[in-house]
């Protein structure tokens, strides 16, 4: 009787290299903006980042970054607001980023009319 070696857990590994994984998981479900924006940024050169986009998306996920993207209420947002009334700077930067929101979920393979809510 022989004994063969069970391959390897490849996704074990992958895992552990995930930035969700190595940095605080609180950082991705934060109220802070700016600590949104990290984790977008962090997101960027994960090699699950479409997965885990499409996942969000089919989940319709109540908020987090998921993918690269905010997730508030079940909708894709372009970014968390501050508290407080917005400026009409913001209100417009707003309009700009929700169509580059788009534009990514459409090079992902998302149609973001039919699967995805984007909040305006």
């Amino acid at each position: 009787m022989s004994l063969a070696l069970a391959p390897l857990d490849v996704s074990v590994e992958i895992e552990a290299n995930l930035p969700c994984r190595k940095f605080d998981p609180d950082l991705w479900f934060s109220d802070s903006p700016a600590q949104l924006e990290l984790a977008k940024s962090l997101c960027g050169d994960c090699p699950l980042r479409v997965e885990c986009l499409a996942g969000a998306v089919d989940r319709s996920e109540p908020w987090g970054v998921w993918g690269g993207e905010i997730f508030e209420r079940g909708a894709v947002v372009p970014r968390k607001r501050p508290r407080g009334r917005p400026r009409k700077v913001d209100v417009a930067r707003d309009a700009e980023l929700a169509v580059e929101v788009e534009e990514r979920l459409a090079a992902n393979g998302l149609e973001t009319r039919s699967s995805v809510r984007l909040a305006a």
